[in-house]
């Protein structure tokens, strides 16, 4: 299943109208240091439509599991039609179990800057609007917080990109899953026209820029509806 899944991506890549340009998809340097982290973690980010973002790490060597969801305000309004007002201080995120003997922290903030969103777009992510799609990452550990506030750092003083990084670091954000009806978007829905425009070309990048952390068949959620 997952094998026709992934022929149904390539497909419905090949035939987009508009795919993103090639020069928008570049390999960022990895961090120059990085974390010990033993067993299972847990990492939050957030880029833009978590469809998107669910996806390329879905697509991820090493991780093993993605949900999409929201991080950075109540539990109370942690839902789709509330979020999408703009106003609860939410942001559409993604939360990542990894094994970090095979992937590390840095591999997946590596991935994060170079194919997951744009990091200099305020609020934003391409035809996305809103608080809600902003850039941030949500450190689960003070080592997780230590190390994306240096490589941050290391981009920026690198001028990696044209722009400044406006990625925020924002801690202590409970993540609250999404609705199942958005979980493993993106391979239920490879045709859809939002993912052939916005997301599948990220998928293309990462197989085609870190190829050594890309895995075809992607680890999807177990869903009961």
């Amino acid at each position: 299943m997952t094998r026709l899944i992934l022929a149904l991506v390539l497909t419905a890549l090949s035939l987009s109208s508009a795919p993103a340009p090639a020069e928008e998809w570049r390999a960022i340097p990895a961090p120059t240091t990085s974390i010990v982290e033993t067993g299972p973690q847990t990492a939050v980010f957030a880029g833009g439509c978590f469809w998107g973002v669910q996806g390329v790490y879905q697509h991820t060597r090493g991780v093993i599991s993605a949900t999409s969801g929201y991080a950075g305000g109540e539990a109370g309004t942690a839902h789709y039609e509330r979020v999408s007002r703009g106003d609860t201080g939410h942001a559409e995120s993604v939360q990542v179990v990894y094994d970090p003997a095979q992937v590390s922290y840095g591999a997946l903030m590596q991935i994060f800057f170079s194919v997951v969103h744009d990091p200099t777009e305020l609020n934003r992510q391409g035809p996305d609007v809103g608080p809600q799609y902003r850039s941030v990452i949500f450190p689960q550990t003070p080592a997780q917080e230590e190390s994306a506030r240096a490589y941050i750092g290391e981009l920026n003083r690198a001028r990696v990109f044209p722009a400044a990084i406006v990625t925020q670091i924002e801690e202590n954000a409970p993540f609250y899953p999404a609705e199942a009806y958005h979980q493993n978007f993106l391979a239920r829905h490879p045709t859809h026209p939002y993912i052939v425009q916005e997301d599948l070309p990220k998928i293309d990048a990462l197989a085609r820029l870190l190829p050594s952390a890309f895995r075809a068949d992607p680890v999807l959620l177990p869903l009961t509806n």
